[in-house]
């Protein structure tokens, strides 16, 4: 059974959409998972001096920026820790990224991957695995 949800940063929940939504889809989608009791997580290869803007703030359970961890996607001993910060075993987290090669990362450390290729058809997929609706 799946109990986080796991997103990539840039290309992925910044993502707009398709649709001009007020705010990007997967952001969307990440707040709908945390209130269905859904533990959630940011997983970004960003350098040690970025964070995630203020909008961000309590929405996700666990933040791991490879700039801090010296670890970095699709390594996949960033995976496995972003599991144990969750408290959960990584086949319990589905991670979404925007390249294949961090989605078989996370696939090869046991975690659920969705490459997202639009928002639509990750929200779909999404949707699919967790059993929660996703989109307003």
């Amino acid at each position: 059974m799946l109990k986080a949800l796991v997103l990539d940063y840039g290309g992925v929940l910044t993502d707009p959409g398709e649709d001009n939504p007020a705010e990007p889809p997967l952001l969307t989608a990440l707040r709908k998972a945390k209130q269905t009791g859904l533990k959630t997580a940011l997983l970004s290869n960003a350098d040690g001096w970025w964070y995630p803007p203020t909008v961000y703030t309590g929405l996700f359970d666990a933040t791991i920026i490879s700039g801090e961890v010296g670890l970095a996607k699709p390594d996949l001993e960033i995976y496995l820790l972003t599991a144990r910060k969750l408290g959960l075993e990584p086949g319990e987290c589905v991670f979404v990224d925007d390249l294949m090669a961090n989605v078989w990362g996370a696939a090869e450390a046991g975690m659920v991957g969705v490459h997202h290729r639009s928002t639509r058809s990750t929200l779909e997929e999404l949707e699919i695995l967790l059993a929660i609706a996703l989109r307003d």
